[in-house]
């Protein structure tokens, strides 16, 4: 498979002022995957560490920081003597080591000759665990499942996919059905890239969806093991309501929909964990499109959509022949995925503030709109009749 953002790590390797690098995401978009891939592709050798599955490798950084000692535990770890600018050393679910994210600043300060990158699906929790970060010694990269043209190029569609990348909408016209078919596909497989594997292996709607499944029990598993106990309940109820939210023809979140009564005040705390993970989403409304956006939001009001449109099929039950071949009861949640998947596709762009308007009377809405660096662009999203 090929993820976008390997053109972006070959280009921090090559850096003159470089430091280590976190890959941000959610648990299962692909983040070990990459780095491992990217340190086969373009380095001499690897010196990998998980420390969610090595615990014994937890406490590395507790005594102190010196370099030479970590160096030298490193090797002992994984077989690999790191040398500079021929090893990468990836410190995977970095969150679970204590101190793991501080000594990032160690290897900007003292080594900044290696090569270190760095992931965790729960960061955002270690935040809330007081774990500080090295600001302004490290980089930040945000991995997401796998948009439409990395479906495309991992169902060995790449000419297809190349097309979208040229602009080229003549012969993109032309061969519109497979693009039409690739797409319906897409809604019901998504971008994780475990599910997109396996569909790309066997064409086996039942396994994808089973992959989908275990995946979501993963998130759920998540809330249980390393929220505050008194919080899981309400992150649970909001994480599953969500679909209810974007069925609505007005997909504004309203807390008191999660359950009758609730008040923002109780659900604050929980969609702040749930979007620390990387699991949803939020596009606040301006009240006025202009530059900056964020100076106009309405942080009360907003939209929030899940991490993949594929998971969201399966939350929602939906199955493969809804999707591939339509169902006339299946037409207001037709829009919300649509949505889902606009939003997944205009995501990945760093460079893009993405929000939406609605009036202040709610007569009047635009679906997105996203700050490009000069401009400001209105998206209008329409499903297919």
């Amino acid at each position: 498979m090929e993820r976008l953002l390997i053109k972006k790590l070959d280009t921090w390797k090559n850096k003159k002022n470089r430091k280590p690098i976190i890959i941000r995401g959610a648990r299962q978009v692909g983040k070990t995957w990459l780095m491992k891939y990217f340190g086969k592709k373009s380095f001499k050798n690897v010196a990998y560490i998980n420390f969610e599955s090595q615990e014994h490798l937890k406490n590395l950084f507790l005594e102190d920081f010196n370099i030479q000692r970590i160096m030298r535990t490193i090797k002992l770890a994984t077989g690999v003597t790191p040398i500079a600018g021929k090893t990468l050393i990836i410190f995977d679910e970095i969150q679970a080591a204590d101190r793991g994210v501080t000594v990032l600043k160690y290897f900007c300060e003292d080594a900044p000759e290696f090569h270190v990158v760095a992931a965790g699906s729960l960061l955002g929790m270690a935040l809330h665990k007081n774990t500080s970060f090295p600001v302004g010694k490290v980089e930040f990269l945000d991995l997401y499942p796998m948009n439409y043209f990395e479906f495309l190029k991992a169902m060995g569609e790449s000419d297809l996919a190349e097309l979208v990348k040229d602009g080229d909408w003549k012969l993109i016209t032309a061969f519109k059905s497979r693009y039409i078919e690739r797409l319906r596909q897409y809604y019901y497989v998504g971008g994780m890239p475990e599910a997109v594997r396996a569909f790309a292996e066997n064409s086996d709607y039942d396994e994808v969806r089973e992959i989908q499944l275990n995946i979501l029990q993963t998130y759920d598993n998540d809330f249980s093991k390393h929220a505050p106990e008194n919080l899981t309940p309400r992150i649970r109820m909001l994480w599953k309501g969500i679909p209810a939210q974007l069925s609505k023809e007005n997909k504004k979140f309203i807390y008191g929909l999660i359950k009758t009564g609730s008040r923002a005040k109780e659900y604050e705390t929980a969609l702040l964990w749930i979007e620390d993970c990387g699991l949803v989403h939020k596009v606040c409304r301006i009240s006025k499109p202009a530059i900056p956006l964020k100076s106009y939001e309405d942080l009360k009001s907003f939209k929030l959509f899940i991490v993949d449109i594929g998971l969201l099929a399966a939350m929602n039950k939906i199955d493969s022949s809804v999707l591939l071949n339509g169902n006339k009861l299946f037409q207001e949640f037709k829009g919300s995925m649509t949505e889902q998947y606009v939003l997944q596709q205009l995501i990945i762009n760093p460079n893009f503030q993405i929000n939406y308007w609605s009036s202040e009377r709610s007569d009047g809405e635009v679906d997105f709109v996203v700050q490009t660096p000069t401009n400001i662009l209105a998206v209008e999203v329409k499903a297919e009749e």
